[in-house]
């Protein structure tokens, strides 16, 4: 009876040791190291392309949310829609109606971009060009089109020489698939930005993209490269996030961001609210993670650029 009273008792439980409490600590100390960061925009415009012909993969998700963390940076921000389905319209809070001038009437009937372009009311630094569902029916019309592999190309470089229209960065989302509307994008891009999902098969499809890619920088861009890999849907808790995230940064050191985003409700809930998540919920561990990998998009290439300088 003496030994059982002078066993050592159970250190009391305190909530600040809860997985709560540590979740709610890191997010604080992440929040205040993104509100330290202070950057500068200046250079060219750097286009980007998002792809990846497996669909599911947070791709319009990654687009929206990206643009619009770079926007809350001070960064003037032009997203392209040119996926039929007008995802990237709607969580822009872009009207996107039939009868709106569109990236349609920018492919196939030539207007200038700085036409249909509208401004989101999440920020008077982020822009769309919206998609309508026209748009569906452009990969048939643009075969018979003359230079129908650069007309993107061409209407964006024309938008982007007009004075007081200059934007620090162009993201252009495309279909989950390889037709000629993926191929413009591709041509008028000079990087590739692919998301993948933390999930089985999430390399699966990515060699034959490559593949294409390769095949634009030979035809049609040169200039065109993979600059960016971003882990999406990443749930820590199991072991088959953490393989996919150790295969994925194995295969591609130099591309993937440090940064991942978790899979969260939030980045979820906001495009049925015509908003990103970065403005749906600024505090959330979703937009906190999409600012993160912003910063990071933006460092990885002044680091670059001083490298290549030096």
């Amino acid at each position: 009876m003496q030994e059982s009273e002078n066993a050592t008792a159970p250190a009391p439980f305190s909530l600040d040791d809860s997985p709560i409490a540590r979740e709610l600590a890191d997010l604080t100390s992440r929040r205040k190291a993104l509100d330290a960061v202070s950057l500068q925009f200046s250079g060219p415009t750097r286009v980007i392309t998002i792809s990846n012909q497996k669909g599911g993969v947070g791709k319009t998700t990654t687009t929206v949310n990206t643009a619009a963390a770079l926007a809350s940076l001070g960064a003037r921000v032009l997203v392209i829609d040119l996926d039929p389905q007008g995802n990237a319209s709607t969580a822009l809070g872009v009207p996107h109606s039939a009868d709106i001038p569109s990236v349609y009437d920018v492919l196939i009937d030539e207007f200038p971009l700085a036409d249909i372009i509208q401004t989101s009311p999440e920020s008077p630094n982020l822009l769309c060009a919206p998609s309508t569902i026209h748009l569906a029916g452009a990969e048939i019309e643009l075969v018979s089109q003359v230079a129908r592999e650069h007309r993107l190309r061409t209407a964006l470089e024309d938008y982007l020489a007009l004075p007081g229209e200059g934007v620090d960065f162009v993201f252009i989302d495309c279909p989950p698939s390889l037709g000629l509307l993926t191929i413009n994008a591709f041509t008028a891009a000079d990087e590739l930005m692919i998301p993948i999902q933390c999930e089985y098969y999430a390399l699966e499809g990515l060699s034959q993209l490559l593949g294409s890619i390769r095949m634009i920088q030979k035809h049609l861009n040169p200039r065109l490269h993979l600059s960016t890999i971003l882990l999406t849907m990443y749930d820590g808790r199991t072991r088959l996030a953490q393989q996919v995230a150790e295969e994925v940064r194995s295969h591609f050191p130099a591309e993937v961001l440090r940064a991942v985003i978790p899979r969260t409700v939030r980045v979820s809930e906001a495009p049925s609210f015509g908003q990103t998540v970065i403005a749906y919920d600024p505090q959330s561990v979703g937009a906190i993670s999409y600012r993160e990998a912003a910063v990071e998009l933006v460092l990885r290439q002044q680091q670059k650029t001083n490298e290549e300088n030096s």
